[in-house]
């Protein structure tokens, strides 16, 4: 069992847990999840590593209350205990010393964006965060990505025309005059798309992360399959990492949407309400 040492509400139905796990602690990187089961009747589901302490032996991980299981889950409070907390999975994300680098977090990318920041940051890099939100009360964890970035843009809003709030500020750093070597960017299938075709004008490698097509995490349903420059990879196992330039969107977003009128409506709040938009 995995003890829950810490629980926040950080926005309406988006909760943090802070779980004790000193086994995945000690070997958690930045850009890697675990899998999880609320009790032992419970799916399995992958969640992004929001943060680890290694001396302290926890990991963080942000999750939407969307489902029967992360509402499941929401409903423990600290001193409860999970069943199942495997972990670290896939593969870490790229950490050097790039230049510049832009970090775009939207949705849960505000808390799982901040480990990567962070590491490119100590790594010598000027990082430029930018992070978006429908609604204020969902921009969350802004002190935490804040210190994690050189500089952060924060923006807010909704509308017909998505990318004036989401683009537009990263075609201003683009447009700005410094070199950016490095684009990093975290948040529902369609924005991370939106994003890479914004930069591919730039020739600047965009890296997307494909966790929100895992289901099984361990490559053995398939569910995660994705197409990188005509080749099939796992989401998982291959990455979840991938370079946004390469990958077939089309297909992705196609067989991403698929169930997304079953979901609750917070599923707006991770994506947008018709992809073709973008």
């Amino acid at each position: 069992m995995y003890p829950i040492a810490a629980r926040e509400e950080l926005a309406p139905n988006i909760f943090l847990f802070r779980i004790e796990a000193p086994q995945v602690a000690r070997k958690a990187q930045p850009g890697q999840f675990i899998m999880l089961r609320v009790d032992e009747m419970g799916e399995r589901i992958p969640l992004t590593i929001a943060d680890f302490d290694r001396e302290r032996g926890t990991v963080d991980i942000v999750f939407a209350a969307v489902g029967r299981t992360t509402r499941k889950l929401a409903e423990l409070q600290k001193g409860d205990s999970i069943a199942n907390f495997v972990g670290p999975l896939g593969l870490p994300a790229e950490i050097g010393r790039f230049g510049t680098v832009v970090c775009v977090a939207v949705g849960y990318g505000m808390a799982t964006m901040v480990p990567i920041a962070r590491a490119l940051k100590e790594a010598g890099n000027r990082v430029i965060g930018i992070a978006w939100a429908r609604q204020g009360e969902y921009l969350f964890g802004l002190d935490r990505l804040r210190a994690a970035c050189s500089e952060l843009i924060v923006s807010a809003g909704n509308g017909a025309d998505h990318s004036s709030f989401v683009i537009q500020p990263l075609r201003q750093v683009l447009q700005g005059g410094q070199p950016i070597h490095r684009v990093v960017v975290i948040g529902p299938a369609c924005v991370m798309r939106y994003v890479s075709l914004t930069t591919k004008p730039y020739s600047i490698k965009t890296v997307v992360s494909l966790n929100p097509i895992m289901v099984d995490g361990t490559g053995m349903c398939g569910a995660c399959r994705v197409a990188v420059g005509g080749v099939t990879k796992f989401a998982c196992v291959d990455g979840p990492a991938f370079d946004g330039h390469l990958v077939e969107w089309d297909l992705l977003l196609a067989r991403r949407c698929t169930y997304t009128g079953n979901e609750d409506q917070l599923s707006t709040f991770w994506q947008c309400e018709h992809c073709a938009q973008w």
